[in-house]
């Protein structure tokens, strides 16, 4: 009888000491510590750290200035672009409201910009430190620019917003 009674307090001691670890491993056991890592051997390798991004892995470097438009192209107008874009260049100021802007917008998509002539499309309503900078007042207006970004000419093409009106312009 006394086997009997130390093997059921062996018992209760392992089925307590169970219990403590069952509760202490539900949320403890999901965080690894430094020394549950496994050893580096020569066959395996490093896991992908989880913080790294497809971004981060690129081995492109950010540009620092806003690519070069081709010559004869119709963009969006982005600061910087005037300088680092070759050739003949105009600012094309554009209201969304607008419809001879909307036409003359259709057009250059349709036709395509001049050839060698780089047009930028201006927001009217967005960019109003650019339209202070060429004294533009009206949509359709269009201001020549050398590769400095000062102005060479100005056309306001309200009354015949095309792209033969525009070309009719160039300076």
């Amino acid at each position: 009888m006394r086997r009997t009674h130390i093997t059921g307090a062996a018992a209760l001691l392992i089925a307590g000491g169970l219990t403590l670890a069952g509760c202490a491993g539900t949320e403890e056991a999901a965080v690894p510590s430094p020394t549950d890592t496994p050893a580096m051997t020569a066959e395996s390798s490093p896991s992908p750290d989880p913080m790294t991004t497809a971004a981060d892995e690129s081995s492109e470097p950010e540009p620092s200035e806003p690519a070069a438009a081709p010559e004869g192209a119709y963009l969006d107008y982005t600061d910087g672009v005037i300088e680092s874009t070759p050739g003949p260049k105009a600012l094309f100021f554009h209201a969304s409201w607008c419809p001879q802007c909307r036409a003359l917008d259709e057009d250059l998509r349709a036709a395509g910009a001049p050839d060698g002539l780089t047009v930028f499309k201006v927001d009217y309503d967005g960019r109003t430190d650019l339209r202070q900078k060429y004294g533009v007042t009206l949509q359709t207006t269009v201001v020549f620019v050398d590769d400095a970004g000062d102005a060479v000419s100005s056309s306001v093409l309200y009354d015949d917003p095309s792209v033969d009106s525009l070309i009719a312009a160039i300076p």
